[in-house]
């Protein structure tokens, strides 16, 4: 499936196993490593990345860094800091979107063409992940009218729950839109 010139793939794995330019870590504001998707890239991308961490001196939440991937077999990891739901005063949908937003930017800026998301701030951040589609979706469209360098985005989700809510909405709103 499309969204503009961007093809969209849905797959259930591991997102530290990506062979893409560039994956996105749903990060803690510290940057420092944590549980979940974010303790999982750290371990596995090694000490190198934890040091670039540690100069990038945190995220705001909805912003994004980037660094180098260490042992990992993407080229760079994106560092970016979800919402957690019901904690930004009615502002989580916008943070969440910037997240999106700020990291395909970024991805762009270093002329990367794939980038892999997992479910950015849907695990103890509780945000429930019907809510996030929309604002994915739409981040996504509004990237893609200006996009230069991206190709593939690909959402790479942990559990099947997760990819049958993303599979279902992505494949209901594309052919709406067709």
């Amino acid at each position: 499936m499309k969204i503009q010139n961007i093809e969209i793939i849905i797959k259930i794995g591991d997102i530290t196993d990506e062979n893409v330019d560039v994956i996105v870590n749903a990060a803690n504001n510290s940057l420092l490593g944590g549980g979940g998707v974010d303790g999982a890239i750290h371990k596995r991308a090694g000490a190198s990345v934890l040091e670039q961490c540690k100069k990038h001196g945190g995220c705001a939440t909805g912003d994004a860094k980037i660094t180098t991937a260490g042992n990992l077999l993407c080229k760079y990891i994106i560092h970016t800091v979800g919402p957690i739901y019901g904690r930004h005063g009615g502002l989580e949908s916008l943070l969440l979107y910037n997240c999106y937003i700020n990291s395909l930017k970024l991805a762009d800026e270093y002329s990367l063409k794939t980038i892999s998301f997992s479910a950015i701030s849907t695990g103890v951040y509780g945000y429930p992940v019907e809510e996030t589609l929309p604002i994915i979706y739409k981040a996504i469209k509004d990237f893609s009218a200006k996009n230069n360098n991206i190709q593939e985005i690909r959402f790479v989700l942990f559990d099947k729950e997760k990819y049958k809510l993303y599979n279902s909405y992505f494949n209901a709103i594309l052919d709406k839109n067709l």
